[in-house]
């Protein structure tokens, strides 16, 4: 995977040595922590300098992915790091060829649409997804779930 750069911060592939940042960043953020180790061979990281500005993954599930721990520093928020995130992540789960993507959101209901994300019933999230950690037990059940089509059929 190559890099893609905003004005301050770089993206890359996030390394097992990145996990204490990840997970500092997560809980600076009130994410869970469930799963991330499992899965962060598809995350990814906004680094600046050599610090980790926030943090973004996708958890497989069959055909379809879960959207999870995306996170930004506090200093770095508002200047487009979580956009840029969001927006390689969507890319990253379309180039797999997966069929849709999906979320929980207790904070960031207003935020996602803008990446052409809509609420649906939490029941109507594949099984794999719901199958997830964070779906089953992690994430309240009062969290907002979203998804997106990334290709039809």
């Amino acid at each position: 995977m190559s890099t893609t750069t905003t004005s301050d911060a770089i993206l890359r592939p996030a390394r097992a040595n990145d996990l204490p940042a990840i997970e500092h960043l997560l809980v600076e953020a009130g994410l869970p922590l469930e799963g991330v180790s499992a899965s962060l061979d598809t995350f990814t990281v906004a680094e600046s300098g050599r610090a980790i500005v926030g943090v973004g993954g996708l958890e497989l599930c069959g055909d379809d992915a879960l959207l999870r721990s995306v996170a930004v520093a506090p200093e770095r928020r508002s200047r487009g790091v979580g956009r840029m995130l969001v927006t390689h992540l969507i890319a990253d789960a379309r180039s797999r060829g997966l069929h849709g993507l999906y979320l929980l959101t207790t904070t960031a209901e207003r935020y996602f649409p803008g990446f052409g994300f809509v609420r649906i019933e939490r029941t109507a999230a594949p099984a794999a997804v719901r199958e997830t950690e964070e779906f089953r037990d992690a994430c309240p059940a009062s969290a907002v779930a979203m998804a997106r089509v990334l290709r039809e059929g």
